[in-house]
């Protein structure tokens, strides 16, 4: 189910929203955690078992990991490691499995099957907010959830599961215990979410009618002309499609209470790839900055230029399994490093100049 859907706008929506006010506030959390596991439901109906799964495991690793807080920090470092692996293999094996053979038969020139998994939707979201529940656990961001049910409802909350922002548990976890929902916050929020259901619906959708077009010519029936529309066209639609998507959830979240923060900020102002990263998809590239970055030495110790690359890398990789992923994570990756050695020899593009280069990469 999607937020521009019929059954989403004029069934759920209303049904949820009506559900949830009329209810008393002590089973409030109890009743959006069944209609988060009914949305989900209504698009992967299997694939939910794979989600509580993963619920339950983090809950244990949770446990397990605020169990040896006091302990030494070899027996803490193993349990987090343990945590993350786990999570790790779930994801591994139903978005890379089949990737990873393949890259074995190419190297090894073998004929190993492929188990054609299918991709269960927002897996690489829930698993990434689960896994900052146990990072901010273990450094003792935050404090142990006990209630399987309110960690349940913070992983599975249907305005961000499907496609984001990645919400961290430290930023929500007095809101999931208990939140006031007023009217200035409901208002916002259904504003909110009309400004991105346009973007989605109005922009974005016919757009792409455009870029579609051009992507789908044969090579050689086209110019040069049709081939940078086509590539402006696409920029604009992920663009609307992806931003229009984060003000909905944002929406949603407040009209239920929860405030999620910011994913985007005004990107395609952007005056050089560092600062474009800093305006898109602001909670996954704060995700690997926190979790990856800066655990690896960041700009501290260590080679900062290899923590970049491999941050980038791996973001490539996060979004797809697929070479033109990684390709893509890498580009701009390089583009990272070589302005990071541009402003340590004290080179900078006038502002016109370094939009337009942005804009180019």
């Amino acid at each position: 189910m999607v937020f521009s859907s019929t059954i989403f706008l004029f069934a759920f929506l209303p049904f949820t929203l009506a559900g949830y006010y009329l209810l008393p506030q002590k089973a409030r959390n109890e009743f959006l955690l069944c209609m988060s596991l009914l949305f989900y439901a209504v698009g992967e109906p299997s694939f939910v078992f794979v989600m509580l799964l993963s619920i339950a495991i983090n809950y244990l690793m949770g446990i397990a990991i605020s169990a040896v807080r006091s302990a030494g920090q070899f027996l803490r470092r193993l349990v987090l490691v343990l945590a993350v692996a786990v999570n790790l293999a779930l994801l591994f094996y139903y978005k890379y499995f089949d990737f990873a053979v393949g890259l074995v038969n190419g190297l090894l020139h073998t004929e190993l099957p492929l188990k054609r998994i299918a991709l269960p939707i927002g897996i690489s979201f829930f698993t990434f907010q689960s896994m900052s529940y146990l990072f901010d656990l273990h450094m003792g961001k935050t404090a142990v959830q006990k209630n399987p049910f309110r960690l349940a409802l913070y992983v599975a909350l249907f305005p961000q599961l499907i496609a984001g922002p990645i919400v961290r548990y430290a930023d929500v976890a007095r809101e999931i215990s208990f939140r006031k929902s007023t009217t200035d916050d409901f208002a916002y929020g259904l504003n909110r979410f009309a400004v991105g259901l346009m973007k989605k619906v109005v922009l974005s959708n016919n757009i792409a009618l455009l870029a579609d077009q051009a992507f789908a010519m044969q090579e050689g029936h086209f110019g040069l002309g049709v081939a940078w529309l086509g590539a402006i066209a696409y920029a604009f639609q992920i663009y609307f499609d992806f931003s229009g998507y984060s003000d909905m959830a944002i929406g949603l979240g407040r009209m239920f209470g929860f405030h999620f923060l910011e994913n985007f900020h005004y990107p395609y102002l952007s005056c050089s790839i560092s600062n474009f990263w800093r305006r898109w998809h602001i909670s996954l590239s704060s995700w690997f900055r926190d979790y990856v970055y800066i655990p690896m030495g960041g700009n501290r110790r260590g080679n900062v230029y290899m923590h970049l690359l491999v941050g980038f890398l791996l973001t490539g990789l996060w979004h797809g399994a697929s070479w033109n992923f990684i390709v893509w994570g890498i580009w701009h990756g390089m583009f990272i490093l070589i302005e990071r050695l541009a402003k340590h020899r004290t080179w900078h593009l006038p502002k016109p100049i370094g939009w337009l280069y942005t804009m180019l990469v």
